[in-house]
């Protein structure tokens, strides 16, 4: 024998049931938030610092592509190309299966993030840039102050292109970071955001890929994954002139999260925040000179756009 509902579920049930109660939708859903009134989509001084960005854009999806696929933006979204000269040294990578998606997610995300910066603030056309194993040997070696044997190799296996990986998001994050508090339209503000999300979220997957392994020897070298992110993460420090704003996978306490742990599968401030760097700053990395008027490293002529010109003295 069931059980006989009480007068006060009845009374529940038959409001619920109620045409009388039951809500209907008499408009859409809000999907997005009010524009304010007034506001502007795109101010001019945003226009450079976005259009900045599409140099790391640039040097991230020819990396990310041709490492994952053999092939880069030339064939993959050559309109985003605009003329630019092909990179120096890029190849595909001997990378595992796991490694292989990730890089080819990365590289395609980076198409997306051309196409709409490209499409919202206009740009410049792709800037000489050098990928090649030789340019990424001289940067470990200035990193660990000495000269590897064999040279290091991205291109090698999927460790190394990692490794190598490690070198170039976090300077997007970090560029992006720095430019959120200058940026002023509503318009410019959702872009730089939903930028900024995902380039961390590529910094954060290498960090971690890197982290598990950071005991493991970077073969042929005698030094472990963890070294490797510290010594280019102090050289990045070096080069930036501006302090300590870049971390390895593994640091001691005094700087870990509230200095009670030497983990650092991300690379943030005492307040756990993601540190900040100028253009200049960035530069002065890319480069390899530690001079944003010097270009070198990355960029054997300079980036574009109109700071990093101003920096070389270059005509717009």
């Amino acid at each position: 024998m069931g059980v006989l509902p009480t007068s006060y579920s009845l009374t529940i049930l038959i409001f619920l049931l109620s045409s009388n109660n039951i809500y209907h939708a008499t408009s859409d859903p809000l999907c997005e938030a009010p524009i304010p009134e007034h506001a502007i989509p795109i101010y001019k001084e945003d226009i450079d610092l976005l259009q900045f960005a599409l140099n790391l854009e640039h040097l991230e999806a020819d990396y990310f592509l041709w490492g994952a696929l053999g092939y880069g933006l030339d064939d993959i979204a050559p309109e985003l190309v605009m003329g630019g000269p092909p990179p120096i040294g890029v190849k595909k990578a001997n990378l595992d299966a796991l490694t292989m998606s990730i890089i080819h997610e990365f590289g395609l995300e980076e198409v997306g993030h051309l196409r709409v910066i490209k499409s919202t603030v206009g740009g410049f056309p792709r800037p000489l840039m050098d990928l090649s194993a030789k340019n990424f040997a001289t940067l470990i070696d200035e990193a660990f102050g000495k000269h590897l044997e064999p040279p290091f190799d991205p291109y090698h296996d999927s460790l190394k292109y990692m490794i190598a990986s490690y070198v170039i998001p976090y300077m997007g994050l970090v560029g992006y970071v720095g430019a959120n508090p200058l940026i002023n339209g509503f318009v410019s503000k959702r872009l730089l955001a939903g930028l900024l999300g995902v380039e961390s979220g590529q910094d954060a997957v290498i960090r971690m890929y890197l982290y598990e392994r950071r005991e493991e020897i970077v073969e042929p070298y005698n030094y472990t994954v963890a070294e490797f992110t510290i010594q280019i993460s102090n050289l990045r420090n070096s080069l930036a002139k501006c302090g300590i704003k870049d971390e390895g996978i593994i640091v001691p306490y005094w700087l870990g999260a509230e200095n009670k742990t030497e983990t650092n599968v991300l690379s943030a401030d005492f307040n756990s925040l993601s540190y900040t760097r100028t253009p200049g700053e960035i530069l002065r990395v890319l480069y390899n000179t530690g001079d944003e008027h010097k270009p070198g490293g990355f960029y054997p002529e300079g980036g574009d756009g109109r700071i990093a010109r101003e920096f070389l003295h270059k005509p717009n």
